[in-house]
């Protein structure tokens, strides 16, 4: 296991501590992992409409999936570290969106940086070449996994289409005050606890994205905003 793996799943334990912690609160117990497929829908939703997103919009007909990660926390003081819980969810050979698994983003830098920010993230992938290395490939985004990644800023600003041979192209939008170095360097791990949650021990992203084995009604909300039928 990498590094950069292990540091993320660091990341995802102290995430999914801070969500137990919440789930303690009064008012119904909302199982974290519906309740982040709820998150993301209404992240999604947002992008969808934000008055800048017209590149955003573009690209989501010719997506093969798109990641969502509602909230990503980025802290530091010259060394950085951000993480952040959401989901991958894919289209399948037929174009036919699936249902979603999960992952954290999260990682480390060191550079010329300080103060925080915490930002809504959505990857679309562009081909299922890239929605494949996603998958199989754990790890660290980019020439590591065999795909480009580009990045649109904070605020969805930019236009991309000078960037029609990335695999993968982000979008964020930022509160708060970093200065330093981008979200480069990241990587995708599976939170297969949450994927056990969702839909019973021993579900993986491959079978749930790739082969189809899975579903559960409570991502149909996601998938209507998706486009699904």
């Amino acid at each position: 296991m990498s590094p950069l793996v292990s540091q993320v799943r660091r990341i995802a334990t102290v995430l999914f501590a801070l969500a137990a912690l919440a789930a303690c609160t009064s008012g119904p117990k909302v199982p974290p992992s519906v309740r982040l497929v709820e998150d993301a829908r209404q992240t999604f939703e947002h992008f969808k409409t934000a008055p800048d997103a017209k590149d955003f919009n573009d690209m989501l007909p010719r997506a093969a999936g798109v990641a969502i990660f509602p909230a990503v926390y980025k802290a530091g003081f010259f060394v950085g570290a951000e993480g952040g819980n959401g989901l991958v969810i894919g289209r399948d050979a037929n174009g036919n969106w699936g249902y979603p698994a999960f992952y954290v983003l999260g990682g480390g830098s060191f550079g010329l940086q300080i103060g925080a920010q915490q930002s809504a993230i959505v990857l679309v992938i562009r081909s299922r070449k890239a929605l494949q290395a996603v998958i199989k490939h754990q790890g660290k985004l980019g020439p590591d996994a065999g795909v480009a990644v580009g990045w649109v800023g904070a605020g969805l600003e930019g236009a991309v289409t000078s960037n029609l041979g990335l695999d993968i192209v982000g979008f964020s939008t930022a509160r708060g005050l970093y200065g330093g170095l981008s979200l480069e360097g990241s990587a995708l791990v599976r939170r297969n606890d949450y994927n056990s949650e969702f839909y019973g021990t021993g579900a993986t992203p491959e079978q749930i994205i790739l082969e189809n084995k899975y579903k559960n009604a409570k991502a149909d909300g996601l998938r209507a905003a998706l486009g699904a039928k």
